[in-house]
């Protein structure tokens, strides 16, 4: 996983300030809307609401954009879309397994650009539940490098709150949890002053491909191209690469 942990951060950075901001702040948009009609339009009391806003600031989104989702969401203004969540499984590359989260208003133009997406760059739409079972839902949290921070500090603060590992992403660290913990951990590091980039509930494969330079390429390309779905929310794949691999892509 931390392959695909490190290349997911460095390249939702990238996001965030290049052509595809447009394409980012719409996604995170729609986290805040959904997370608002499913929980209520209270943060304080909808901790996925509160961890959708937080990452949406984060990425720059201008608070009145958040603003708007919110009271879509919660119904306070009107406009607001009937989302629907939908999983798409399938393969990549090298035998890569990929599952593919949407939040979408139409399923059958959601299904026509995944598959189109898959069948253009190598990969295949799969059966459901031929990929799903390789995967676990963890609540993940990414904390950026900063200051004197090391791993042992962050370990010490979020243990007792039911961290399960923290792992080094270069210029972050990852914090796992099991799902019912993510709130705990993100509370317990704010009450350390320590930052964070995100807190969400993640799909973690239990089993990594490793990959060359020339897979991870092949792969890259094609979770790139399914992410340029306007449907698709979040792409999770079991492929590692190395450190090496990683700085020759």
């Amino acid at each position: 996983m931390s392959g695909h942990s490190k290349w997911a951060t460095t390249k939702h950075r990238k996001a965030a300030v290049d052509a595809k901001r447009g394409k980012l702040f719409a996604r995170l948009i729609k986290n805040v809307e959904v997370a608002a009609r499913t929980g209520g339009g209270d943060p304080a009391g909808n901790p996925t609401l509160y961890d959708a806003i937080q990452k949406a600031k984060k990425n720059s989104v201008p608070n009145e954009n958040i603003e708007r989702a919110l009271k879509r969401g919660s119904g306070q203004e009107a406009g607001g879309a009937d989302w629907q969540t939908v999983m798409y499984e399938g393969y990549g590359p090298n035998g890569v397994a990929i599952l593919i989260e949407c939040l979408t208003d139409n399923r059958n133009r959601a299904a026509t650009e995944v598959r189109t997406s898959l069948t253009r760059n190598g990969g295949t739409l799969a059966d459901a539940g031929s990929v799903s079972y390789l995967f676990t839902r963890k609540g993940v949290v990414i904390v950026p490098k900063a200051g004197e921070l090391t791993e042992d500090d962050l370990l010490m603060a979020v243990l007792d709150a039911g961290a399960e590992e923290c792992n080094d992403l270069g210029d972050s660290f990852e914090v796992v949890s099991e799902p019912g913990d993510l709130v705990p951990v993100r509370s317990a590091l704010q009450e350390a002053g320590i930052d964070y980039d995100s807190a969400e509930a993640s799909l973690v494969p239990s089993v990594t491909v490793p990959l060359d330079e020339e897979g991870a390429r092949k792969v890259f390309k094609l979770i790139e191209a399914i992410e340029d779905c306007d449907d698709v929310q979040n792409v999770y794949a079991n492929f590692d690469v190395s450190d090496e691999v990683m700085a020759a892509v």
